[in-house]
Protein backbone atom coordinates (compact mmCIF):
# COMPACT_ATOMS: atom_id res chain seq x y z
CA UNK A 1 0.00 0.00 0.00
CA UNK A 2 1.48 3.48 -1.13
CA UNK A 3 1.06 6.32 1.46
CA UNK A 4 -0.94 8.48 -1.44
CA UNK A 5 -3.54 5.52 -1.26
CA UNK A 6 -5.85 5.88 2.31
CA UNK A 7 -6.60 2.34 3.34
CA UNK A 8 -10.35 0.61 2.59
CA UNK A 9 -13.26 1.34 4.77
CA UNK A 10 -12.94 -2.71 4.96
CA UNK A 11 -9.71 -2.90 6.05
CA UNK A 12 -9.97 -0.26 8.59
CA UNK A 13 -12.81 -2.18 10.04
CA UNK A 14 -10.51 -5.19 10.23
CA UNK A 15 -8.07 -3.85 11.91
CA UNK A 16 -9.91 -1.74 14.49
CA UNK A 17 -11.87 -5.31 15.44
CA UNK A 18 -8.25 -6.70 16.25
CA UNK A 19 -7.46 -3.43 18.09
CA UNK A 20 -8.14 -3.69 21.87
CA UNK A 21 -11.39 -1.66 22.00
CA UNK A 22 -11.42 2.25 22.08
CA UNK A 23 -13.49 3.32 25.02
CA UNK A 24 -13.15 5.47 28.08
CA UNK A 25 -13.04 5.17 31.87
CA UNK A 26 -11.23 5.33 34.82
CA UNK A 27 -8.69 2.79 36.07
CA UNK A 28 -5.96 0.71 33.99
CA UNK A 29 -6.87 0.82 30.46
CA UNK A 30 -4.74 -2.66 29.81
CA UNK A 31 -6.16 -5.32 31.43
CA UNK A 32 -4.05 -6.53 34.22
CA UNK A 33 -2.79 -9.54 34.60
CA UNK A 34 -1.25 -9.61 38.59
CA UNK A 35 -3.36 -11.40 40.36
CA UNK A 36 -5.12 -10.13 42.99
CA UNK A 37 -5.00 -11.66 46.47
CA UNK A 38 -7.06 -15.06 46.84
CA UNK A 39 -10.07 -13.25 48.47
CA UNK A 40 -11.91 -14.65 51.92
CA UNK A 41 -15.38 -15.15 50.29
CA UNK A 42 -16.84 -14.62 46.91
CA UNK A 43 -19.91 -14.03 46.78
CA UNK A 44 -22.63 -14.79 43.76
CA UNK A 45 -24.98 -11.36 43.85
CA UNK A 46 -27.74 -10.34 40.90
CA UNK A 47 -26.17 -8.79 38.09
CA UNK A 48 -22.78 -8.85 39.77
CA UNK A 49 -20.06 -10.17 42.25
CA UNK A 50 -18.67 -9.37 45.50
CA UNK A 51 -15.37 -9.92 46.80
CA UNK A 52 -14.40 -10.21 50.22
CA UNK A 53 -11.30 -9.76 52.24
CA UNK A 54 -11.17 -9.75 56.06
CA UNK A 55 -9.93 -7.56 57.71
CA UNK A 56 -5.95 -8.73 59.83
CA UNK A 57 -7.51 -10.34 63.19
CA UNK A 58 -11.09 -11.06 61.84
CA UNK A 59 -12.09 -14.14 61.16
CA UNK A 60 -15.11 -13.13 59.91
CA UNK A 61 -16.84 -10.66 58.60
CA UNK A 62 -16.82 -7.67 61.41
CA UNK A 63 -16.65 -4.34 60.20
CA UNK A 64 -17.88 -4.74 56.88
CA UNK A 65 -16.97 -1.89 53.82
CA UNK A 66 -18.71 -2.35 50.83
CA UNK A 67 -17.20 -0.30 47.81
CA UNK A 68 -18.76 -0.44 44.65
CA UNK A 69 -17.30 -0.48 41.18
CA UNK A 70 -17.53 2.52 38.90
CA UNK A 71 -18.22 3.09 35.16
CA UNK A 72 -16.59 1.38 32.43
CA UNK A 73 -17.67 -1.06 29.27
CA UNK A 74 -17.44 -4.94 30.15
CA UNK A 75 -17.42 -6.45 33.33
CA UNK A 76 -15.69 -5.57 36.70
CA UNK A 77 -12.50 -7.09 36.99
CA UNK A 78 -11.19 -8.17 40.37
CA UNK A 79 -7.30 -7.83 39.33
CA UNK A 80 -8.17 -4.45 37.79
CA UNK A 81 -9.83 -3.10 40.90
CA UNK A 82 -7.09 -4.48 43.40
CA UNK A 83 -4.27 -2.95 40.89
CA UNK A 84 -6.02 0.03 40.84
CA UNK A 85 -7.47 0.48 44.53
CA UNK A 86 -4.00 -0.48 46.24
CA UNK A 87 -0.92 -0.79 44.52
CA UNK A 88 -1.09 2.58 42.92
CA UNK A 89 0.00 5.80 44.97
CA UNK A 90 -1.57 4.58 48.00
CA UNK A 91 -2.66 1.12 48.95
CA UNK A 92 -6.13 1.85 50.43
CA UNK A 93 -7.62 -1.62 50.16
CA UNK A 94 -4.37 -2.74 52.44
CA UNK A 95 -4.71 0.24 54.78
CA UNK A 96 -8.75 -0.70 55.70
CA UNK A 97 -7.98 -4.06 56.66
CA UNK A 98 -4.68 -2.80 58.60
CA UNK A 99 -7.37 -1.03 60.83
CA UNK A 100 -9.65 -4.15 61.12
CA UNK A 101 -11.64 -3.03 58.42
CA UNK A 102 -13.16 -6.07 56.19
CA UNK A 103 -13.20 -5.17 52.20
CA UNK A 104 -15.88 -5.86 50.37
CA UNK A 105 -15.55 -5.33 46.74
CA UNK A 106 -19.14 -5.09 44.65
CA UNK A 107 -18.36 -5.16 41.26
CA UNK A 108 -20.95 -5.77 37.92
CA UNK A 109 -21.55 -8.49 35.35
CA UNK A 110 -21.78 -5.02 33.12
CA UNK A 111 -20.53 -1.62 34.32
CA UNK A 112 -22.28 0.22 31.57
CA UNK A 113 -25.63 -0.97 32.41
CA UNK A 114 -28.36 1.16 34.43
CA UNK A 115 -27.88 2.23 37.59
CA UNK A 116 -31.14 1.48 38.23
CA UNK A 117 -30.41 -2.24 37.80
CA UNK A 118 -27.15 -2.37 39.28
CA UNK A 119 -28.02 -1.38 42.53
CA UNK A 120 -29.62 -4.76 42.83
CA UNK A 121 -25.95 -6.00 43.11
CA UNK A 122 -25.05 -3.81 45.79
CA UNK A 123 -28.67 -4.23 47.71
CA UNK A 124 -27.97 -8.12 47.75
CA UNK A 125 -24.39 -7.27 48.93
CA UNK A 126 -25.76 -5.32 51.72
CA UNK A 127 -28.09 -7.84 52.94
CA UNK A 128 -25.79 -10.71 52.86
CA UNK A 129 -23.28 -8.29 55.12
CA UNK A 130 -26.01 -7.63 57.50
CA UNK A 131 -26.86 -11.57 57.84
CA UNK A 132 -23.55 -12.90 57.93
CA UNK A 133 -20.97 -10.29 60.28
CA UNK A 134 -20.33 -11.21 63.50
CA UNK A 135 -21.42 -8.67 66.13
CA UNK A 136 -24.23 -6.34 65.33
CA UNK A 137 -21.04 -3.22 63.39
CA UNK A 138 -22.68 -1.22 61.30
CA UNK A 139 -21.74 -0.89 57.95
CA UNK A 140 -19.80 1.63 55.60
CA UNK A 141 -21.48 1.52 52.01
CA UNK A 142 -20.12 3.69 49.11
CA UNK A 143 -18.42 4.11 45.89
CA UNK A 144 -15.71 4.57 42.95
CA UNK A 145 -17.84 7.33 40.47
CA UNK A 146 -20.45 5.71 38.91
CA UNK A 147 -20.74 3.40 42.22
CA UNK A 148 -21.33 6.07 44.25
CA UNK A 149 -24.10 6.64 42.98
CA UNK A 150 -25.72 3.14 43.08
CA UNK A 151 -24.73 3.05 46.31
CA UNK A 152 -26.69 6.27 47.16
CA UNK A 153 -29.45 4.98 45.12
CA UNK A 154 -29.68 1.47 46.28
CA UNK A 155 -29.46 2.53 50.16
CA UNK A 156 -32.22 5.23 49.76
CA UNK A 157 -34.39 2.62 47.85
CA UNK A 158 -33.92 0.20 50.89
CA UNK A 159 -34.95 3.22 53.39
CA UNK A 160 -38.19 3.66 50.81
CA UNK A 161 -38.72 -0.09 51.30
CA UNK A 162 -38.55 0.08 54.72
CA UNK A 163 -35.36 -2.28 54.35
CA UNK A 164 -33.07 -1.63 57.24
CA UNK A 165 -29.57 -2.14 55.88
CA UNK A 166 -28.15 -1.14 59.08
CA UNK A 167 -25.48 1.54 57.75
CA UNK A 168 -24.09 4.20 59.31
CA UNK A 169 -21.66 5.87 56.81
CA UNK A 170 -22.20 6.48 52.97
CA UNK A 171 -18.95 7.12 51.36
CA UNK A 172 -18.33 8.40 47.22
CA UNK A 173 -15.27 9.12 45.53
CA UNK A 174 -14.99 10.84 43.13
CA UNK A 175 -18.43 10.55 42.38
CA UNK A 176 -20.22 12.84 39.57
CA UNK A 177 -23.89 13.93 41.80
CA UNK A 178 -24.38 16.80 39.34
CA UNK A 179 -23.16 14.90 36.40
CA UNK A 180 -20.21 13.60 34.25
CA UNK A 181 -18.54 15.16 31.22
CA UNK A 182 -17.16 13.89 27.73
CA UNK A 183 -16.76 16.53 25.75
CA UNK A 184 -19.04 16.89 22.53
CA UNK A 185 -16.28 16.54 20.84
CA UNK A 186 -15.41 13.32 21.82
CA UNK A 187 -18.94 12.15 22.23
CA UNK A 188 -19.40 13.48 18.23
CA UNK A 189 -16.20 11.53 17.20
CA UNK A 190 -17.43 8.32 18.45
CA UNK A 191 -20.75 8.18 16.54
CA UNK A 192 -18.61 9.72 13.25
CA UNK A 193 -16.58 6.27 13.68
CA UNK A 194 -19.39 3.78 14.37
CA UNK A 195 -19.76 2.21 11.03
CA UNK A 196 -16.44 1.28 10.87
CA UNK A 197 -16.12 0.19 14.86
CA UNK A 198 -18.99 0.34 17.13
CA UNK A 199 -17.31 0.11 20.21
CA UNK A 200 -16.88 3.94 21.84
CA UNK A 201 -20.24 4.94 20.06
CA UNK A 202 -22.10 1.87 22.29
CA UNK A 203 -20.17 3.25 25.21
CA UNK A 204 -21.44 6.58 24.90
CA UNK A 205 -24.89 5.50 24.46
CA UNK A 206 -24.82 2.90 26.97
CA UNK A 207 -27.84 3.14 29.78
CA UNK A 208 -25.21 4.11 32.62
CA UNK A 209 -23.16 6.50 30.82
CA UNK A 210 -26.29 8.12 29.58
CA UNK A 211 -27.51 8.24 32.88
CA UNK A 212 -24.06 9.86 34.12
CA UNK A 213 -23.27 12.67 31.64
CA UNK A 214 -24.96 16.17 32.01
CA UNK A 215 -25.11 16.48 28.17
CA UNK A 216 -24.88 13.74 25.65
CA UNK A 217 -25.42 12.95 22.01
CA UNK A 218 -26.49 10.04 20.35
CA UNK A 219 -25.35 11.00 16.79
CA UNK A 220 -23.19 12.79 15.56
CA UNK A 221 -24.47 15.61 14.48
CA UNK A 222 -27.10 16.18 17.41
CA UNK A 223 -27.10 19.11 19.65
CA UNK A 224 -26.16 18.17 23.06
CA UNK A 225 -28.82 17.73 25.84
CA UNK A 226 -30.31 16.19 28.46
CA UNK A 227 -30.22 12.27 28.13
CA UNK A 228 -34.16 10.61 28.19
CA UNK A 229 -32.19 8.47 30.49
CA UNK A 230 -30.71 10.81 33.06
CA UNK A 231 -34.21 12.45 33.34
CA UNK A 232 -35.50 9.43 34.70
CA UNK A 233 -32.94 8.34 36.47
CA UNK A 234 -32.72 11.79 38.31
CA UNK A 235 -36.54 11.16 38.42
CA UNK A 236 -36.19 7.62 40.41
CA UNK A 237 -33.48 8.96 42.81
CA UNK A 238 -36.15 11.71 43.63
CA UNK A 239 -38.56 9.42 44.32
CA UNK A 240 -37.12 7.15 47.20
CA UNK A 241 -35.90 10.27 48.59
CA UNK A 242 -32.81 11.28 46.41
CA UNK A 243 -30.41 10.65 49.24
CA UNK A 244 -30.61 7.45 52.23
CA UNK A 245 -31.34 9.74 55.15
CA UNK A 246 -30.28 7.03 58.01
CA UNK A 247 -26.24 7.17 57.32
CA UNK A 248 -23.73 10.21 57.16
CA UNK A 249 -23.06 11.20 53.86
CA UNK A 250 -19.72 12.36 52.89
CA UNK A 251 -17.76 12.64 49.95
CA UNK A 252 -14.18 13.18 48.24
CA UNK A 253 -12.98 14.94 45.46
CA UNK A 254 -10.41 14.88 43.12
CA UNK A 255 -10.05 17.98 41.87
CA UNK A 256 -9.85 21.57 43.92
CA UNK A 257 -12.24 23.51 46.01
CA UNK A 258 -10.86 26.71 45.31
CA UNK A 259 -11.36 27.10 41.94
CA UNK A 260 -8.42 27.30 40.53
CA UNK A 261 -9.08 25.54 37.06
CA UNK A 262 -6.87 22.50 35.19
CA UNK A 263 -4.89 24.66 32.96
CA UNK A 264 -6.78 23.81 29.99
CA UNK A 265 -7.83 26.81 27.59
CA UNK A 266 -10.87 26.86 26.02
CA UNK A 267 -11.31 26.20 22.32
CA UNK A 268 -7.71 24.69 22.09
CA UNK A 269 -7.09 21.77 19.66
CA UNK A 270 -6.62 19.06 21.96
CA UNK A 271 -6.55 15.51 19.62
CA UNK A 272 -5.54 15.96 16.07
CA UNK A 273 -5.37 13.06 13.22
CA UNK A 274 -2.23 13.21 11.29
CA UNK A 275 -1.98 10.06 9.22
CA UNK A 276 -3.60 10.07 5.89
CA UNK A 277 -6.86 7.87 7.40
CA UNK A 278 -7.57 11.05 9.29
CA UNK A 279 -6.11 13.78 8.00
CA UNK A 280 -8.04 17.04 8.83
CA UNK A 281 -9.61 15.56 12.06
CA UNK A 282 -9.29 18.13 15.08
CA UNK A 283 -11.52 18.10 18.01
CA UNK A 284 -11.10 21.15 20.01
CA UNK A 285 -11.74 21.75 23.98
CA UNK A 286 -15.20 22.80 24.57
CA UNK A 287 -15.71 27.17 24.40
CA UNK A 288 -18.85 29.30 25.98
CA UNK A 289 -20.87 31.23 23.40
CA UNK A 290 -22.93 30.09 20.44
CA UNK A 291 -22.13 28.27 17.45
CA UNK A 292 -18.06 27.32 18.66
CA UNK A 293 -16.42 24.37 16.69
CA UNK A 294 -15.49 21.62 18.60
CA UNK A 295 -14.89 19.21 16.12
CA UNK A 296 -13.66 18.52 12.37
CA UNK A 297 -14.66 15.12 11.40
CA UNK A 298 -12.87 13.06 8.38
CA UNK A 299 -11.98 9.48 9.08
CA UNK A 300 -11.08 7.34 5.91
CA UNK A 301 -13.80 9.25 3.72
CA UNK A 302 -12.70 11.89 1.01
CA UNK A 303 -12.37 15.52 3.12
CA UNK A 304 -13.80 18.21 3.81
CA UNK A 305 -13.96 17.08 7.02
CA UNK A 306 -17.87 17.64 8.50
CA UNK A 307 -17.98 20.41 11.42
CA UNK A 308 -19.95 20.01 14.59
CA UNK A 309 -20.74 23.48 16.50
CA UNK A 310 -22.23 23.70 20.02
CA UNK A 311 -24.38 26.89 21.79
CA UNK A 312 -24.78 27.85 25.35
CA UNK A 313 -21.98 25.55 26.93
CA UNK A 314 -19.50 26.22 29.55
CA UNK A 315 -15.65 26.18 29.45
CA UNK A 316 -16.08 22.88 31.47
CA UNK A 317 -12.84 21.33 30.01
CA UNK A 318 -10.84 23.20 31.77
CA UNK A 319 -13.14 23.15 34.98
CA UNK A 320 -11.75 22.04 38.74
CA UNK A 321 -12.46 18.54 38.97
CA UNK A 322 -11.12 15.01 38.64
CA UNK A 323 -9.79 14.93 34.92
CA UNK A 324 -9.99 12.10 32.12
CA UNK A 325 -7.57 11.60 29.73
CA UNK A 326 -9.81 10.71 26.81
CA UNK A 327 -7.94 12.46 23.96
CA UNK A 328 -4.99 11.00 24.85
CA UNK A 329 -6.74 7.34 24.73
CA UNK A 330 -8.16 8.59 21.41
CA UNK A 331 -4.69 9.38 19.96
CA UNK A 332 -2.67 5.95 21.82
CA UNK A 333 -5.67 3.98 20.29
CA UNK A 334 -5.22 5.51 17.17
CA UNK A 335 -0.95 5.17 17.07
CA UNK A 336 -0.88 1.56 18.26
CA UNK A 337 -3.08 0.73 14.78
CA UNK A 338 -0.46 -0.70 11.77
CA UNK A 339 1.03 2.45 10.33
CA UNK A 340 -0.06 2.30 7.08
CA UNK A 341 -3.23 2.28 7.57
CA UNK A 342 -2.41 6.20 8.13
CA UNK A 343 -3.89 6.75 11.71
CA UNK A 344 -0.99 8.27 13.59
CA UNK A 345 -2.68 11.12 15.45
CA UNK A 346 -1.67 13.13 18.37
CA UNK A 347 -2.96 14.60 21.78
CA UNK A 348 -1.50 18.09 22.88
CA UNK A 349 -4.15 18.38 25.26
CA UNK A 350 -4.21 14.71 27.21
CA UNK A 351 -6.94 15.24 29.31
CA UNK A 352 -10.16 17.31 30.78
CA UNK A 353 -12.42 17.66 33.31
CA UNK A 354 -14.88 14.63 33.91
CA UNK A 355 -16.07 15.14 36.81
CA UNK A 356 -15.97 18.59 38.20
CA UNK A 357 -15.31 19.16 41.85
CA UNK A 358 -18.84 21.07 42.44
CA UNK A 359 -20.33 17.85 41.25
CA UNK A 360 -18.70 15.39 43.06
CA UNK A 361 -19.21 17.13 46.45
CA UNK A 362 -22.82 17.93 45.36
CA UNK A 363 -22.97 21.84 45.43
CA UNK A 364 -23.36 23.41 42.38
CA UNK A 365 -24.66 21.98 38.77
CA UNK A 366 -22.53 22.62 35.80
CA UNK A 367 -24.38 24.50 33.47
CA UNK A 368 -22.55 27.66 34.20
CA UNK A 369 -18.54 28.94 34.54
CA UNK A 370 -19.90 30.82 37.81
CA UNK A 371 -20.39 27.39 38.73
CA UNK A 372 -18.17 25.49 37.72
CA UNK A 373 -15.22 27.69 39.17
CA UNK A 374 -16.67 28.78 42.06
CA UNK A 375 -14.30 28.83 45.45
CA UNK A 376 -15.95 25.85 47.23
CA UNK A 377 -14.44 27.51 50.52
CA UNK A 378 -16.44 30.50 50.19
CA UNK A 379 -19.74 28.55 50.24
CA UNK A 380 -21.82 27.63 53.22
CA UNK A 381 -21.45 24.27 54.46
CA UNK A 382 -25.45 23.73 54.13
CA UNK A 383 -24.97 24.27 49.99
CA UNK A 384 -23.81 20.92 49.86
CA UNK A 385 -25.74 17.87 50.17
CA UNK A 386 -23.64 15.80 51.53
CA UNK A 387 -22.65 16.08 55.69
CA UNK A 388 -19.04 16.27 55.14
CA UNK A 389 -16.71 16.70 52.19
CA UNK A 390 -12.88 17.10 51.36
CA UNK A 391 -11.66 18.09 48.12
CA UNK A 392 -7.78 17.05 47.12
CA UNK A 393 -5.03 19.99 47.18
CA UNK A 394 -4.64 19.67 43.02
CA UNK A 395 -6.55 18.69 40.28
CA UNK A 396 -5.86 15.39 39.38
CA UNK A 397 -6.90 12.20 37.71
CA UNK A 398 -10.33 11.00 38.03
CA UNK A 399 -10.98 8.51 41.43
CA UNK A 400 -6.90 8.90 41.60
CA UNK A 401 -6.45 6.86 44.86
CA UNK A 402 -4.27 8.73 47.19
CA UNK A 403 -3.44 9.30 50.58
CA UNK A 404 -4.62 12.52 51.04
CA UNK A 405 -8.22 11.65 50.86
CA UNK A 406 -7.92 7.83 51.81
CA UNK A 407 -6.97 8.81 55.36
CA UNK A 408 -9.42 11.74 55.32
CA UNK A 409 -12.09 8.67 55.09
CA UNK A 410 -10.86 6.31 57.15
CA UNK A 411 -10.75 8.71 60.26
CA UNK A 412 -14.46 9.22 59.42
CA UNK A 413 -15.17 6.01 59.48
CA UNK A 414 -17.94 4.68 62.07
CA UNK A 415 -16.59 2.38 65.25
Amino acid sequence: MSEEKPPSEEQVREALRAAPPLTLGSGPVEPVTTAAPEPSEVWPLPLGTAWVYYGEGNSGLTRPVILADGFNSGPSSLNDSWDYLDRRDYAFLTALRQRGRDVILVGFNERSASILDNADAVEAAVMRAVATRLGDARLTVGGFSMGGLVTRYALARMESRRIDHQTALYVSYDSPHRGAWIPIALQSFAHYIRKLNSAFSDQMNSPAAQQLLWQHIAEWQDQPATSKLRTEFLSALQQVGDWPRIPRLIGVANGVADGTGNGVRPGEPAFEGKGLSVLGSKLFTQSPGDRQLVANLRVVTPPPAKEVRTSGLPGIDGAPGGTLNSFEILANRFNALPPLLGFRSAAPIPSHSFVPAVSAVAVRDLDSDDNLYVDIDSLSPEESELDDFRCASRNEGHTRITEELCTWIMDRLPY
